[in-house]
């Protein structure tokens, strides 16, 4: 079994895929002039707006969804990873795929939003929602969602409950079983409980555990700062080959960088639409700016703190193509997040494995989290057809038993199963917003505009030639007149009681 994931994954993660992650990304950059760039404080304003009613998730939970799944295992062991297998030049493939990736954040987003709907009350939106009403294409459309609840329900979550466990006997001497129970029996409280208690519990954990964690990271990197810029030179010349000792793996720098970067940013995987969609706000491209600025966040800040950490302290190990140790950090120890438990804790003794494991533990378990909501989604839309309520529990079944298997099996094979996962998404979802990358830069432009003379930018579809954007040509539109009803009704009374006072006062 483990020989044919293996193979599979080679399949999958082939350098094709490599550089259609790159590609796209470089082309949706050029495409949009770099609006990572150009919106860049923009994007920090849109953090803060209220949402727009109170159907929806404000543009802050949206985005503390997002990041849960963004932010997890792949922070710390998925950098470990990439770094033993490519080198430290790994690294700056992963910036790479963060900056030009946050155009595809944006173009993904943003389309989630134009084709969201409101499913039971609440909304849902993501790539089959718009690879359907979009490209018109339901098969299409339902394989990626069957694609999505297989990656996200069964495959990914075993991989950060892996990481969890082996932190935690790591730190804790805590049996991987028992760590299995309590995910799982933590998991199903939050889950049973819908999107708004996930909401409310990733907005409280993910900003208050990032925060934490880049700042403990920027202490060891200011005790270490004399070597902060041999690090920095070390990562630049390995990613292109000019370092002698990693001059032989630039390729597997290249590609482990990108797979490392995808699976901790996820832009373009197709994750981050699903819960941007949730967000109740008044024009898409807000959300798509919000959630092109979660991939720097992710990747620029928390994978670099983990980077840095590793290779000032030198805790780590690379592995040649040919398997031959390049170069020996450390013995005996697996690879994943023990590499950075060992990296803290060499510099803090008896604090800085259980502080690893402590955030790994919650920047994971909002991951899982993250990961249900989106297999949840993509149930939710083949269930308009199928009808079938009980598909629900039979998910939350299946992602606590992921939990369970992944915290008790190996890494290796978690993690091989996990890159299939996030492999497959890629690439149907890449393919989807190539073809539908006009109609989101069609959304940036209508918002650039509005915005450059003082407006709150509100989206009309069809104003732009947008189609099948049903929500906002209909319950939207309908929200819109009630509040502007709302806001007359409010006028004729104010001026039907200024009446009466003036009556009363002789006036």
């Amino acid at each position: 079994m483990e020989s044919f994931i293996n193979t599979v994954n080679g399949i999958v993660w082939s350098p094709a895929l490599v550089y259609l992650c790159l590609g796209a990304g470089l082309f949706l950059s050029l495409r949009g002039g770099f609006l990572q760039l150009r919106h860049l404080k923009h994007m920090w304003q849109l953090l803060f707006q209220p949402k727009d009613n109170v159907t929806g998730v404000s543009s802050f939970q949206a985005l503390s969804m997002t990041l849960a799944g963004r932010v997890g295992t792949g922070n710390i062991a998925g950098v470990a990873t990439a770094i033993t297998f490519g080198g430290p030049g790994a690294i700056f493939w992963m910036w790479m795929v963060a900056f030009l990736g946050a155009s595809s954040a944006f173009v993904e987003s943003t389309l989630g939003q134009v084709y969201k709907e409101k499913i039971n009350g609440e909304y849902r939106g993501g790539p089959a929602f718009y690879i359907e009403r979009g490209l018109g294409v339901k098969w299409f459309a339902w394989l990626f969602a069957i694609v999505t609840i297989f990656s996200c329900g069964l495959f990914l979550p075993g991989v950060q409950a892996n990481a969890i466990a082996t932190s935690m006997e790591n730190a804790f001497g805590i049996a991987p079983a028992i760590s299995a129970g309590f995910i799982a029996a933590l998991l199903s409280f939050i889950v049973f409980g819908g999107l708004k208690r996930i909401a409310a519990f990733t907005t409280l954990v993910v900003p208050f555990m990032a925060q934490a964690y880049v700042i403990f990271s920027l202490v060891i990197v200011f005790m270490h700062v004399d070597l902060l810029d041999d690090v920095l030179v070390l990562i630049v010349k390995s990613a292109f080959g000019v370092d002698a000792a990693f001059g032989a793996i630039i390729g597997l720098a290249v590609s482990w960088g990108v797979k490392r970067g995808i699976y901790s940013n996820e832009a373009g995987q197709g994750t981050g639409p699903h819960a941007s969609s949730a967000a109740s706000v008044s024009h898409p491209a807000k959300q798509g700016l919000v959630q092109a600025f979660s991939v720097y966040v992710d990747t620029l800040l928390v994978c670099s703190a983990t980077a840095f950490m590793i290779l000032i302290t030198g805790s780590y190990n690379v592995v040649g193509p040919d398997n031959a140790p390049m170069f020996i950090g450390l013995k005996d120890v697996a690879t994943g997040p023990a590499y950075t438990q060992a990296a803290v804790e060499g510099l803090m003794p008896g604090f800085g494995q259980a502080f690893v494991a402590i955030a790994l533990f919650f920047f994971a378990f909002t991951t899982i989290l993250s990961y249900y909501y989106i297999s949840e989604t993509n149930v939710s839309y083949i269930n308009r057809k199928l009808h079938r309520p009980f598909l629900f529990f039979i998910l939350k079944l299946f992602v606590m038993g992921s939990c369970i298997f992944g915290a008790v099996k190996t890494a290796d094979l978690a993690w091989a199963v996990g890159d299939i996962g996030v492999g497959l998404m890629a690439w149907l979802n890449i393919i989807a917003i190539l073809l539908l990358n006009k109609k989101a830069f069609l959304c940036l432009r209508d918002y650039e505009k509005q915005l450059a003379i003082g407006l709150d930018p509100v989206f009309h579809p069809e104003k732009l030639g947008i189609k099948n954007a049903n929500y906002w040509v209909g319950e939207r539109a309908e929200e819109i007149r009630d509040k502007e009803r709302a806001k007359l009704n409010s006028g004729s009374r104010q001026d039907l009681e200024g009446n009466v006072l003036n009556v009363a006062s002789g006036n």
